[in-house]
């Protein structure tokens, strides 16, 4: 055992880790998605998917996420809602960390439950 651990190298040295901007914006989207379900179940009409842009400077990630939200409902939780849950789960599956989650409320999709 100790002979393989000698071979080891550092972190540092082992190599680096690149993850695309596509990918980040992936799970971005799906995360939006998931954390707007409930808001969305029981209404006839639904927005369209959320639009997401990133920029990966460094070893931080920025995400730009344009949604559209029902309306009559409570727009600051929903808009906290996707923010955090974009942030958590970009920042856990990547293992990036999240400087900023941006959210664009782009339109209020009026109408009642189906």
């Amino acid at each position: 055992m100790a002979a393989v651990a000698a071979g080891r190298r550092e972190p540092g040295a082992r190599g680096r880790l690149r993850v695309a901007d596509r990918v980040y914006a992936r799970i971005a989207a799906r995360a939006a998605r998931e954390a707007l379900d409930d808001a969305w179940s029981g209404r006839a009409e639904r927005g369209r998917p959320p639009r997401v842009s990133v920029a990966a400077p460094g070893s931080t990630v920025t995400v730009r996420v344009a949604v559209e939200l029902p309306f009559p409902a409570d727009l600051a939780r929903l808009a906290g809602t996707v923010r955090d849950r974009i942030a958590e789960q970009v920042g856990g599956l990547t293992g990036t960390r999240v400087a900023e989650v941006v959210v664009v409320v782009e339109r209020l999709v009026t109408g009642g439950a189906a």
